[in-house]
């Protein structure tokens, strides 16, 4: 039998998608035929450039839209939601993707710092989960993802805010699937390692740096240290678990913290 994961004709909101893993997915759903609204900060040009690329390379009739909700702020978090459905006229899919860091010892990090983290890494997810589902149960049918992390499962120092809001996620995505589990829609987490991001690249420089050691050694002794594989995540590979889990294939699938972390949260 061959395993379809075409999803024509249907629209998602992936928050945190003006680079990285977002963007990464925003295309592999569009790939898929699925119309997609975009949200993020950055660089306003930038933004509509990369959006007018998807657009131009998507199938016809697929639209890619963006809105520049503040993940901070629940009152635009709703109208996200709410400008999917009035301008496309649906939501099938909903990926919170959307997360900050910063690394600290506890009794250093700054109140604000971690004020902020629990609300884009974690807050945001309930509000635009809130908010798309009422829609997705009229509708009989939902999918939401959320990308919680290794750190979701398993803990490091410094990151206190972070891996709090990331095992948050993991809780979230557990008891809201238990709640809609008979209304079609499953709530999965996504959990990667390291994954190659913008972010991680300046990152990988920065230590060279200060540690006076090659960029290789760098990615192998310290960015990928707890990951037994020593290689990143791909973005294609995050991309074929999410249409995974939003295609009719993955129906079974709800409640679930899929790793996907070269090993990482096995030892």
């Amino acid at each position: 039998m061959a395993v379809d994961f075409r999803l024509d004709g249907q629209v998602a909101v992936i928050t945190g998608s003006t680079s990285g893993i977002g963007q990464g997915m925003a295309q592999a759903l569009v790939g898929q035929g699925v119309s997609v609204v975009l949200n993020g900060f950055g660089d306003a040009a930038k933004i509509e450039a990369d959006r007018a690329a998807m657009q131009a390379a998507a199938p016809t009739g697929v639209r890619v839209l963006y809105h520049a909700a503040d993940m901070t702020k629940p009152g635009q978090i709703a109208d996200l939601i709410g400008f999917a459905h009035r301008e496309l006229g649906r939501l099938d899919i909903l990926v919170n993707n959307a997360g900050i860091q910063h690394v600290a010892a506890v009794d250093e990090f700054p109140d604000e710092k971690w004020d902020q983290i629990i609300a884009i890494n974690l807050s945001s997810a309930f509000h635009a989960t809130k908010h798309a589902l009422p829609i997705m149960k009229a509708q009989g049918r939902g999918r939401i993802v959320n990308i919680a992390s290794a750190h979701g499962l398993v803990a490091s120092p410094f990151k206190s805010a972070y891996v709090a809001a990331k095992h948050g996620v993991v809780g979230f995505t557990k008891s809201t699937a238990l709640e809609v589990a008979r209304a079609g829609i499953t709530v999965n987490a996504i959990c990667p390692g390291y994954v190659k991001t913008p972010l991680v690249e300046m990152q990988i420089g920065d230590q060279a740096r200060t540690r006076g050691i090659s960029p290789e050694r760098v990615v192998e002794e310290v960015i990928l240290a707890a990951q037994p594989n020593k290689a990143f995540v791909e973005y294609d590979q995050l991309a074929g678990l999410l249409l995974y889990l939003v295609s009719d294939v993955g129906a079974s699938t709800t409640g679930a913290a899929l790793t996907i972390d070269g090993g990482w949260t096995a030892a």
